[in-house]
């Protein structure tokens, strides 16, 4: 066992700092208010070998990590160690533009490579990054690509996440490497112990789905003593002791220690003498010393992993070690007091006054810091590469009489995919099992799918007739998932960060169900709070899939697309609408630039974002062709004005998405006794929002001529004009039109889970019909008194 004396003194550099910064943030810093700040300093002390070992032992600079949420202040405190994070953000931890409770991409100034959080999406998105770098590396234009390891941090209570094995089992379809978990098996979770047993379900499981699994139990101190005499029958008590009574003798400490192993194993002989000739700290030491706490056997263990084969580490470890407070049940949301932190202070060797200081307890300081400086995976600075916009090609569509947006989008990718343009090269496209009812088959029949080894097509092999074309080739396009959409979103996520892990970009399209976007919700919202650069389709979408019941009817996801930052939702009604929108969204994609406002709309698109499309499969009479520079930025912007109102107009019809045709029946029926009726056109609910919102807080700043797209215009509607909405989901998506300018709005929409039958059953059920929206008109016009109505 080669002794690595500077992994130790950086060891114990990063327990302190990282104590020492929640410490600082609980019992020092100012308190405002009585809110517990917290920060895990159990769930950090038992990462701390790992991470020392990992980051400046095992990884390079081409290697990935989404650390453990619990673990951030180990991870601050080791980019603040390395020069990558600055003291006033760690003494504001967890504080207003301190560092982050977890480690973010976005928020934090230092080196994250992915966002975590919520348990177990970061452990996934390592198996689906490495994925993506396999695609990326068999390209041509990923050529020169090194790949490096994507590597996750686990807590073990994590493995109760059941997207954890979700990912596991699409890793083993795309025969998954370089890929590597480590499990900090502490053995305590938030609200009690780890069930026993558990480790050995783990091996099995990651064995079953091709995966090498290294188990680190015992520490150098801990074998040495193994090969003494009396040593096997140690090691049998130590394998035997159930995690709860391990963790509450770790608590107690050496004496208690002492007691119960001659209680349990005294011989008179070899045992007792091994026992005696230790004090009780070096009992307790020894007793503490798991695999996952000593930094010679992981820097060991790591590097004698040398295959691209995905990795399981199960590290033994124990939560809080080296504090106080290690092994108490209590401890997960747990903080040393000011006495057990004085204390705890003076063992560590702190002089006080030089808490925040980075080498105050090395005594060979150049030699640690010329020991730093060589460290691999810190050796070319931060990681965060990029790669040049490419620009899409001109998209246009010649549309039938007929059409749906799900088959102008299918044709939009298809022709795409005749092109030989860069940017066709670089679309990436993926499904959870539904490509073919997304309208995806003729785009993957050009671009075909992605392995990295060549599969045939059986069936054509065979000649068995099929429209579908399922060559499997490392030049493919499109990424075939298994149906977990959790993972859909993941593989979005991951592919949508490919020009800041890898340096290569990818356009990625991911299609689904509209309603089982929210299957996938958390980790939709995972993908965006990264900062991810994707477009979703959510496709068929409403009670519109009307034979299909409440099981594939969207209900709320127009709300979602209102309500996830970083994400522009879109639901068109025309096809002309959907390519205006996609040429826009394939640029607002690959945007990274500043937040100042765009002030014709108060938009801040420089920022980019990704892509939200609610499509439909209802065929709709289409407009004809529209060339007009008002209809492309109404698109755009999230309305205009399909047929714009007249000077004295009592009603304006507004709608969103597949229900055109019922609004504009409406619009022509109700004329017939009304003149002035106007028609919005509603492509973007959320873009129109966004912009009203800000706009308001523009004047609320004093910039009185702040004007959003919605108040250009509804601004010359008459005061005693009065709104109808109509939406093919939730009514609340347009309700809030009438607060724009202060203008009576009934509501129509869908607020209950859908019905099976004809569109025109289902329609009339839930009062979206062409009838209902002109009995509102009577209503409004008759003078009643209404406000939003709710049809059930």
């Amino acid at each position: 066992m080669t002794h690595h004396p500077e992994l130790k003194l950086i060891e114990q550099r990063l327990l302190w700092l990282s104590h020492w910064m929640i410490h600082h943030a609980n019992h020092i810093r100012p308190k405002v208010d009585s809110i517990k700040v917290g920060g895990h300093q159990a769930s950090s002390a038992s990462m701390v070998s790992i991470m020392t070992a990992l980051y400046f032992h095992a990884l390079r600079p081409e290697d990935r990590v989404a650390v453990k949420p619990h673990a951030s202040p180990v991870f601050h405190a080791m980019q603040y160690l390395m020069g990558n994070q600055t003291l006033d953000k760690m003494k504001a931890f967890r504080g207003y533009g301190g560092v982050q409770s977890y480690p973010s991409r976005t928020k934090d100034i230092d080196d994250v490579d992915f966002s975590t959080g919520s348990v177990g999406l970061g452990v996934a998105i390592t198996s689906f990054a490495s994925l993506v770098q396999d695609y990326v590396s068999a390209k041509n234009w990923g050529d020169g690509l090194k790949l490096g390891r994507m590597v996750a941090l686990v807590g073990d209570a994590e493995l109760d996440e059941g997207n954890i094995y979700e990912t596991l089992q699409e890793g083993w379809k795309n025969d998954l490497r370089n890929c590597w978990w480590i499990v900090d098996y502490n053995r305590q979770s938030l609200d009690g112990i780890v069930r026993e047993g558990l480790f050995e379900r783990v091996e099995k499981i990651f064995d079953a789905f091709g995966w090498n699994v290294v188990r680190i139990k015992y520490g150098a101190l801990q074998r040495a003593a193994f090969d003494e005499a009396g040593g096997a029958r140690l090691r049998d008590w130590i394998d035997s002791c159930p995690n709860a009574e391990y963790s509450a003798l770790t608590y107690q400490g050496g004496a208690v220690w002492r007691k119960r192993l001659l209680d349990d194993l005294g011989d008179q002989g070899d045992v007792n003498q091994l026992i005696d000739r230790r004090s009780d700290s070096e009992l307790a030491a020894l007793m503490e010393n798991l695999g996952g706490n000593c930094v010679d056997t992981l820097a060991e263990t790591f590097a004698g992993v040398q295959d691209d084969r995905p990795t399981c580490f199960l590290a033994y470890t124990v939560k809080g070690w080296g504090t106080p407070i290690a092994g108490h049940k209590d401890n997960h949301g747990g903080l040393m007091t000011k006495s057990q932190m004085a204390e705890w202070q003076a063992h560590m060797r702190v002089p006080e006054g030089q808490e925040w200081e980075l080498f105050a307890t090395v005594e060979d300081v150049p030699g640690l810091k010329a020991f730093l400086n060589d460290v691999p995976f810190f050796s070319h600075g931060k990681r965060r590469f990029d790669d040049a916009k490419i620009s899409a090609p001109t998209i246009d569509i010649t549309t039938e009489r007929e059409t749906s947006t799900q088959t102008a989008f299918g044709k939009i990718l298809d022709d795409l995919a005749k092109g030989g343009t860069d940017f066709a090269a670089r679309l990436m496209t993926t499904s959870p099992d539904v490509t073919g009812t997304t309208s995806l088959g003729p785009w993957v029949n050009r671009r075909k799918l992605f392995a990295r080894k060549e599969q045939p097509d059986v069936f054509r092999e065979n000649r068995i007739p099929s429209t579908a074309k399922w060559d499997f080739t490392p030049e493919g396009q499109h990424l075939e998932l298994g149906i977990a959409e959790m993972n859909l979103f993941l593989l979005l996520g991951a592919a949508g960060l490919s020009h800041q892990l890898f340096g290569r970009r990818i356009i990625p399209i991911g299609t689904v169900y509209d309603p089982f976007i929210h299957r996938g919700l958390d980790a939709l919202n995972y993908a965006c709070y990264q900062n991810a650069r994707f477009m979703i389709v959510g496709t068929p979408s409403g009670v519109t899939l009307a034979p299909e019941g409440g099981a594939h009817q969207s209900i709320g996801t127009p709300l979602t697309g209102i309500a996830i930052d970083g994400l522009a939702s879109f639901e068109p009604a025309f096809a002309d609408e959907l390519a205006v929108i996609m040429q826009w969204a394939f640029d607002y994609m690959q945007r990274d630039g500043s937040g100042d406002p765009d002030e014709q709309t108060w938009l801040r698109d420089e920022t980019g974002g990704s892509v939200y499309l609610r499509l439909s499969t209802k065929a709709l009479e289409q407009p004809g062709k529209r060339v007009d520079d008002q209809f492309r930025t109404g698109a755009i912007n999230g309305a205009y004005w399909l047929r714009k109102p007249g000077p004295n107009a009592s009603v304006v019809i507004a709608y969103q998405g597949a229900i055109a045709d019922e609004a504009i029946a409406a619009a022509g029926m109700a004329g017939e006794h009304r003149r002035d009726i106007g028609v919005l056109a509603v492509t973007s609910a959320d873009r129109l929002n966004a912009g009203w919102t800000a706009a308001q807080r523009a004047r609320a700043r004093g910039q009185s001529d702040a004007l959003s797209h919605v108040e250009q215009l509804l601004g010359d509607l008459p005061s005693h004009c009065q709104l109808i909405t109509v939406i093919d989901g939730h009514p609340a998506t347009l309700a809030w039109l009438g607060s724009v300018a202060g203008h009576q709005t009934i509501s129509h929409g869908v607020e209950h889970f859908g019905q099976t039958g004809t569109i025109g059953d289902v329609y009339r059920h839930f009062g979206i019909d062409r009838h209902s929206i002109v009995q509102s008109v009577s209503e409004l016009t008759a003078g009643r008194k209404i406000g939003v109505s709710i049809y059930a």
